[in-house]
């Protein structure tokens, strides 16, 4: 159980040895650095062109910094263990701004559908910086991130698991189909060392994925899953599991984990979001592309809130706004940028697709595996 416990939280693989071990001693990359670089931004107009034309968004602006007292900046999970940057900022005001770099646009998202007048239906996709500067820094988590972060306006009626599964499918036909048209533009890339990507996801409930692999924590299920299954969808990611413990801590105000979905499952399940993950046959783990779900109500945000002993955050403008009905319901997430090229170019490392920074001992292995890190 201990174990389960540690497994909740913090990602990355927390020792340097351990990165040695698991990245591949016989890699070559598939194509040049320049050529990375071209066939990475093929994929990403394909995906900002297609995921707007998919889920009818609008490609806007984001903040790279908010006000600290709007309570739009996302905690990413609710153990408090991943802090912003945070910086004084506007000479001449007293007091001055405190600002915040954002970790991700999640909550920003919600009410900016309010301030672009989005209809139902409607909503607004992002080209999202970051930086989370409390990860461990190994293959696929840096302090830097870039997310297409997005957020469309729904119905009461369409808060359930099937229009969940619906915008996950279209999500997934978006990202292969980038990797599809980079292929076509990059014959390289379809290495027969290398599965194709897979046409279709399977879904299945964290509760289920428990049943499957009860004395297992959480990233060794997700493990054995996608070996099964080498894309998957699981759902219900923050609501406790018949083993006392969640799948994963999931933050209290934005995706909506409470919620029974008993009636559609016939099981004793919670939770209208989930992570997309797949298997990676260049560094054969799992990987996680993206995070996203069905938004809280007010009612279910302050369920979450009390269960994560967070209700102090309510008196914060983000929380009023969800609370006096001025933002509308929504879904949304955040498809991980590098992440999505690292699987679709069949990278080792992030390093290899974006620019940041690294310690030195992981520069040393990943020179010693061939592994050519940008700087």
């Amino acid at each position: 159980m201990a174990d389960k416990k540690a497994d909740l939280a913090g990602p990355g693989i927390s020792t340097y040895e351990e990165v040695d071990k698991i990245l591949p001693s016989d890699y070559a990359p598939l194509l040049n650095r320049l050529d990375t670089q071209r066939a990475l931004y093929t994929i990403k107009r394909y995906i900002e062109d297609n995921l707007c034309k998919e889920l009818n968004l609008s490609m806007v602006q984001v903040p790279l910094i908010v006000d600290r007292d709007s309570g739009v900046n996302d905690y990413l999970d609710r153990d408090g263990s991943r802090t912003p940057i945070e910086f004084p900022c506007g000479l001449g005001i007293t007091p001055r701004i405190t600002a915040q770099v954002v970790q991700a646009a999640t909550k920003w998202k919600r009410p900016a559908l309010a301030q672009f007048g989005c209809k139902v239906g409607e909503g607004i996709c992002t080209d999202m910086r970051a930086v989370r500067k409390d990860y461990f820094l190994d293959h696929d988590h840096s302090s830097y991130v870039d997310q297409w972060d997005w957020e469309r306006v729904i119905t009461a009626k369409e808060r359930n698991l099937e229009y969940l599964k619906d915008t996950v499918r279209k999500i997934w036909k978006v990202i292969r189909g980038a990797g599809l048209q980079a292929q076509a533009m990059f014959p390289a890339l379809k290495n027969p060392k290398y599965p194709p990507i897979p046409e279709e996801l399977t879904f299945i409930h964290a509760e289920d994925l428990l049943a499957k692999y009860p004395d297992l924590p959480r990233k060794q299920r997700e493990t054995k899953i996608i070996q099964e299954h080498p894309a998957v969808f699981i759902i219900g990611i923050g609501w406790v599991l018949k083993d006392g413990y969640p799948h994963e801590m999931r933050a209290a105000d934005y995706d909506d984990w409470v919620t029974s979905t008993k009636s559609e499952t016939g099981k004793d399940t919670h939770g209208l979001n989930g992570d997309i993950l797949v298997w990676n046959p260049v560094t054969k783990r799992r990987h996680e592309l993206t995070s996203m779900g069905i938004r809280v109500t007010k009612e279910t945000m302050k369920q979450q809130l009390e269960i994560s002993g967070q209700l102090d955050f309510l008196k914060l403008p983000y929380h009023q706004a969800i609370l006096n009905d001025k933002i509308p319901l929504s879904i949304g997430g955040g498809i991980g940028q590098a992440r999505t090229y690292m699987y679709l170019l069949r990278t080792a490392h992030l390093g290899e697709v974006t620019v940041t920074v690294w310690p030195k001992q992981l520069k040393d292995i990943c020179k010693k595996k061939n592994i050519h890190v940008l700087e």
